[in-house]
């Protein structure tokens, strides 16, 4: 039996939302933080629209698909839209809300080329010319932000200004 102690530490772990947590990564992560969520968008921005399509390149059982991509489509990340009436069927496609996690699924498959492929599967290019796009920290004027002069402060969505004054420089 367990003792109320580890009762509270294993409820807290397994928690799905960050209450308490003023941060927009947390609640992002609330929305897309797992595998397949993560997966189902990159699909869908590789050009697969369709149920069956999602089904075979993901090999993740039919029940799991149904409740991620119903989940998106509750938050507006994607759209289900009819292509045949009788017998009914649906294809999803991404919303802007979704296909603007493109730069962030970008980001992380460049991180991972980096640092756990030994060959990159697919490279990122200019379609126009051929060359190699990579994504990059720029200023509203569009110069680059070097690692150093990047710092994160308190914006309109914290809680007030004596609650948490910490800003973190890279």
């Amino acid at each position: 039996m367990l003792h109320a102690s580890e009762v509270r530490y294993l409820a807290g772990m397994l928690k799905r939302e960050y209450e308490g947590q003023v941060c927009s990564i947390a609640r992002s992560l609330e929305l897309v933080g797992d595998r397949w969520t993560l997966l189902i968008v990159r699909d869908l921005a590789l050009g697969l629209s369709r149920f069956d399509q999602l089904l075979e390149s993901l090999g993740i059982a039919s029940n799991v698909l149904t409740d991620r991509l119903n989940r998106l489509v509750d938050e507006g990340i994607i759209e289900r839209v009819r292509y045949r009436e009788r017998p009914e069927r649906f294809e999803y496609r991404l919303t802007e809300k979704g296909d603007e996690l493109g730069l962030v699924l970008l980001a992380l498959m460049q991180w991972g080329d980096r640092y756990v492929s030994q060959k990159p599967p697919r490279i990122a290019r200019r379609r126009s010319d051929g060359s190699p796009v990579s994504v990059a920290l720029v200023a509203a004027d569009g110069s680059p932000v070097a690692d150093d002069d990047l710092e994160l402060v308190a914006g309109p969505g914290m809680r007030s200004a004596g609650t948490d004054r910490r800003s973190r420089s890279r």
